[in-house]
């Protein structure tokens, strides 16, 4: 079993195309997924300079043929578009050169998600609750394919994988017990929907930083230096080793679970350089497919769970803020197109590996399937965010917030708080000023938060879930009105001093 927190310390000099055995490149295989029409998909190997490669596609009663010459030792083509299905077959060949012949066999023709972050991202589907049941499934899926990325690090970015873990495969019990859960998850969820193939590239690396993510042009755009610092905290290593070889690559979206490791590091930064490397990463798939990849492609995220109990000041609270760029909710207008799982209910505190790496991954890739299904597929009418104030008013001595859709709630006397200071400023988190304010249900879409004492005209900020840990497992008290989504945490600074504080929610998909 892999280690979630495990990680190459070793650094590998940048790997350049040099003269040699026609081949494709290291993320080619038997097995694999291409992207589906309408997008092309890109196929590059290595070969003999100046030779010309000729890259043939068979199957299903047709073949298609390609060719492109060798420059400085790399060759490249776009298939035409394929819908999607197969098995297929693709071979290379130098025309008028060696006899060789390259191929790669059973390949399909689908979707194509990257799931990177780090310690829960990289957490297995052997360490998940009722984890024998899921991986007894395996069989039943093998057009969710599975291809692992090896945990490298460079300074410098490479044009090619320096390792790979697992090969494209066909998904096995023996496999996922190494395989990442919340990928693999997604994958078989997003089949089951959409019954084509499905290819999943996991990413990902043990107790790491959104900086070491980023390229360093990112990075320099949130005022984040680069000076020399110590494993894991130097800057877009695993960018080079890991992300930037994938570039070519089409895809279809990405997910992300990740944001722990800064609670510490760079938290106040966090709101400016998670949104910047999805800017990022979306700017350099889109180039480096020739553009088959979109521009803004679809990325989803799990806004992250829980660790200790109690009012510890550990960051969380914060990162989940800005894991949302300061919204409370995506997508919004600084982050378009993405999707988010709500996950601060599904603490886990028996769990072997800490309570840190919650169990109960099923329900945070359901709730991410869900946003995907909406924003990355355009399908409607499923509810994929949980409930989010519209507005908020006095009522004597209540605060009435209302949300923007019909709510399950239940009372709680805690999860909501109020600032009460005569102080005309935004209440920080670190305030004294925060106090608990009782909240019962009201309407369908309503409920009403206690002053718990203060002066209406002295309320300067409202917060909800604003803790580590704020509720017990699918207990918090506010859920869209199936019961499952949970409400995302909030902080409303309400302005004006009339206690009337709009919130506009604008769908940017």
């Amino acid at each position: 079993m892999r280690s979630i927190w495990s990680g190459c310390v070793c650094f590998i000099s940048v790997l350049t195309a040099v003269s040699g055995a026609l081949r494709f490149a290291s993320y080619y295989g038997d097995h694999m997924v291409l992207h589906k029409a309408p997008e092309r998909a890109v196929v590059w190997g290595y070969g003999t300079k100046t030779m010309t490669v000729v890259v043939s596609l068979s199957g299903l009663s047709s073949r298609n043929t390609y060719r492109s010459t060798v420059r400085d030792g790399v060759w490249r083509v776009t298939l035409d578009p394929v819908k999607a299905g197969g098995p297929y077959n693709v071979s290379a060949v130098e025309s008028g050169g060696s006899d060789g012949k390259v191929m790669i066999t059973d390949v399909m023709f689908g979707d194509v998600w990257l799931c990177g972050g780090q310690s829960n991202m990289v957490f297995t589907v052997h360490q998940i609750y009722n984890s024998s049941a899921e991986m007894a499934l395996a069989s039943k899926f093998p057009d969710v394919r599975l291809f692992q990325v090896a945990q490298r690090k460079s300074s410098v970015e490479l044009i090619d994988l320096p390792g790979i873990a697992v090969r494209w495969s066909v998904p096995t019990p023996q496999l996922l017990r190494k395989y990442s859960a919340v990928c693999w998850l997604f994958g078989r969820y997003l089949y089951q929907t959409l019954q084509y193939p499905i290819g999943l590239v996991e990413s990902c690396s043990g107790a790491t930083p959104v900086e070491v993510w980023s390229s360093s042009r990112s990075l320099q755009k949130c005022g984040i230096p680069q000076a020399p610092k110590s494993y894991p905290h130097q800057n877009s290593v695993l960018w080079n080793a890991m992300i930037h070889p994938l570039l070519n690559m089409t895809i279809t979206g990405a997910i992300w679970y990740q944001g722990e490791r800064n609670r510490y590091y760079n938290r106040g930064k966090y709101n400016c350089t998670f949104p910047g490397m999805i800017d990022d990463w979306r700017m350099a798939f889109h180039q480096g497919s020739g553009g088959q990849t979109a521009p803004d492609f679809p990325f989803g995220f799990v806004q992250l769970c829980t660790y200790k109990h109690g009012n510890v000041p550990d960051g969380f609270p914060e990162i989940r803020w800005h894991q949302t760029a300061g919204f409370g909710y995506v997508p919004n207008k600084r982050m378009k197109r993405t999707f988010m799982a709500v996950a601060l209910d599904l603490n886990d505190a028996s769990s072997a590996w800490g309570a840190i790496h919650p169990r109960f991954k099923q329900d945070v890739a359901y709730r991410l399937t869900l946003g995907a299904r909406t924003i990355a597929y355009g399908e409607k009418g499923i509810s994929y965010q949980g409930p989010f104030p519209s507005s908020v008013h006095v009522n004597g001595t209540y605060l009435i917030l209302t949300y923007d859709q019909n709510v399950f709630a239940t009372p709680a006397k805690k999860t909501f708080e109020v600032c009460c200071t005569m102080e005309k400023v935004q209440c920080s988190s670190a305030d004294i000023f925060w106090i608990s304010a009782p909240m019962v249900p009201q309407d369908p879409s309503t409920v009403a938060v206690s002053l718990g004492g203060c002066a209406a005209e002295h309320v300067a900020s409202l917060r909800y879930a604003w803790k580590d840990w704020p509720c017990g497992f699918k207990a918090c008290p506010v859920y869209s009105a199936d019961r499952v989504l949970p409400a995302p945490p909030f902080v409303l600074h309400l302005a004006s001093w009339a206690l009337t504080h709009k919130v506009d929610r604008v769908e940017q998909r």
